[in-house]
């Protein structure tokens, strides 16, 4: 029975460490496959380029605003000038002279 017993014991520990040995196998080929220490490098080296470069955008932004702005007020102008309203009639006479 002792003999038995030990058997069942040393088949369970075989097995659990089968089962460990295959898991950190698995972890191995996951790290190999996705590399994390390598995506959070990559994703600082990224923020740092992104906060260098954040004036550079900003001020693009800017320009890009002003200029639908600037097209804006033309459009504006242009609708202001062809309607007939007492308010306009003025600045139509300015634009004339």
């Amino acid at each position: 029975m002792v003999d038995k017993e030990s058997t069942l014991f040393q088949d369970a520990i075989m097995l659990n460490l089968q089962k460990i040995v295959n898991f950190f196998g698995y972890l191995m080929a996951y790290f190999r496959r996705h590399n994390p220490l390598q995506a959070f490098v990559n994703q600082i080296v990224s923020m740092i380029k992104d906060y260098l470069t954040m004036n550079r955008k900003l001020k693009m932004a800017k320009y890009r605003v002003n200029y639908q702005m600037y097209k804006l007020n033309q459009m504006e102008q242009l609708i202001a000038e062809n309607n007939e309203h007492v308010f306009l009639r003025g600045n139509k006479l300015n634009i004339q002279r």
